[in-house]
């Protein structure tokens, strides 16, 4: 089984450049997280390319439920979350099992 953990964050600020600045911040310290989490087997994040979608999206790929769960509390990830949540106005999330039959 691999677990994909889909989020995606509209980001609070109004102005580009700071829009811009939030963005780049988020991103390195998600980006951080590769190779200090165990259970991280691949990691993608960055900013939309189409207006009026989500600014920013995040793609993490973990062995089971299990690697789910230590992928969320390890310490690194749980230091990087204050950041994303002063930075952002909305969250969504979903997380997929990629071996799952298609319903």
């Amino acid at each position: 089984m691999t677990i994909r953990h889909i989020v995606a964050w509209k980001l609070a600020a109004s102005d580009d450049a700071t829009r811009s600045v939030d963005a780049q911040r988020v991103i390195s310290a998600l980006r951080g997280l590769t190779g200090v989490v165990p259970a991280i087997e691949s990691l993608t994040v960055g900013t939309g390319v189409v207006a009026g979608n989500w600014d920013l999206a995040l793609v993490v790929d973990v062995a089971d439920l299990a690697a789910l769960d230590a992928y969320q509390n390890h310490p690194a990830h749980q230091a990087v979350l204050p950041l994303v949540r002063s930075v952002v106005s909305e969250r969504m999330a979903v997380d997929i099992d990629l071996s799952a039959p298609a319903r």
